[in-house]
């Protein structure tokens, strides 16, 4: 008996031709991507209901013809690279996204902002959300977004068009609200604030980030909220933007203890390793020595962590807990007919760590003589 013969896998042509439009008008519904909403409806659902009677593609034209979606959920980061070392501090991010995407039944699309290298060893074209124009997330249902160095001109974009998207960290723009899920800076701070003045400490030296971002403002209100709450009132001297982890050495430490009588030290991490680096050489010196000369903490996580760190005393950001409830987030914005903004705050967690302590004793400054000075 002879074989039964192999059906030939349907194509766009064949689509087309059922469809009675042009195999570029396949392709473009079929993709699913923003030029596709230049495509009259009653065209898009040809195509589909061919695509679905041929049997083509039925795990993506089939359910967006069904119930209007792809069952993609997109994370893009505006970062250059996607994290692959567990160390690295979005590597937590990418998993969280990654376990509650699979949990929920859907398929993750990573998008790469990566510039790269081209072929001729120049930088690659950026790999902007709007390339040439068009919004390349549409390809996904939604999409969770990350990363620092944000474009905002791009946020805005999105909300403008009503794209479903979550945003991980609080992020604001001018034109709109957008949904996000944000690690509570503000009481994470204040709590770190509130250990201090519990220790005895009442001149709290806070060193932020030079960049006036959101994550940094929430922590500014929460250290300034937690001086008031301990009935300590606020230095304007004792804030300082740190323009560079360079500025953190030991010589300008010890000017600050002498010359502003600081006895703890609040310090807002950098997103590379250089301030970790400069800590580490401050504390390697013995010129200064934490917590018996000045207690420091670290206003959120080191960019990265290895077995010989030292054990900072910080709080930590839920990062894999933030990253799926973006996913649920963003599956609730789905469900919604008017993607109204909604925005979650995750507490942070204390880590006791070994570098603040009860405020140190000073020895008693004396004249000549010997007697004490006032």
């Amino acid at each position: 008996m002879a074989p039964p013969e192999r059906r030939r896998r349907p194509t766009q042509r064949d689509i087309a031709r059922r469809a009675g439009v042009s195999q570029a008008t396949v392709s473009l519904v079929i993709s699913g991507g923003a030029a596709s909403t230049q495509i009259a409806e009653s065209t898009r659902r040809a195509v589909l209901a061919a695509a679905e009677e041929l049997g083509y593609a039925a795990n993506v034209a089939a359910r967006s013809l069904k119930g209007g979606r792809n069952r993609l959920l997109g994370l893009y980061t505006f970062e250059s690279v996607f994290p692959t070392d567990q160390r690295d501090f979005y590597y937590p991010f990418l998993l969280g996204v990654a376990e509650e995407t699979a949990r929920q039944g859907y398929d993750l699309l990573l998008f790469s902002s990566d510039r790269g290298e081209s072929g001729t060893g120049t930088p690659s074209a950026d790999r902007s959300i709007y390339v040439g124009g068009a919004n390349r997330l549409k390809i996904a249902d939604g999409c969770v977004l990350l990363g620092r160095n944000v474009r905002r001109e791009e946020l805005s974009a999105l909300v403008r068009e009503d794209f479903p998207f979550v945003f991980v960290g609080r992020r604001e723009v001018d034109d709109g609200e957008l949904s996000y899920v944000a690690a509570d800076y503000v009481s994470a701070t204040g709590a770190l604030v509130a250990e201090l003045a519990r220790l005895g400490h009442r001149r709290i030296l806070y060193l932020r980030a030079l960049e006036d971002s959101e994550p940094t403002r929430d922590r500014e209100e929460g250290y300034r909220r937690g001086l008031a709450e301990a009935g300590i009132v606020p230095d304007e001297a004792l804030i300082r933007r740190l323009a560079d982890p360079a500025d953190l050495s030991i010589d300008h430490l010890e000017e600050w203890i002498g010359g502003l009588g600081i006895t703890s030290l609040l310090v807002e991490p950098t997103e590379d390793n250089r301030l970790t680096e400069a800590l580490a050489t401050m504390a390697g010196t013995e010129r200064v020595r934490f917590p018996a000369d000045c207690s420091l903490a670290l206003l959120g996580d080191p960019p990265s962590w290895t077995p010989e760190s030292r054990n900072w005393t910080r709080f930590s950001l839920p990062r894999a807990q933030m990253a799926g409830e973006a996913v649920r987030v963003l599956i609730e914005l789905l469900d919604q007919e008017t993607h109204e903004p909604r925005q979650l705050t995750v507490p942070c967690e204390f880590v006791p760590g070994d570098s603040i302590g009860p405020v140190p004793a000073r020895p008693v400054a004396a004249d000549p003589d010997g007697r004490p000075t006032t």
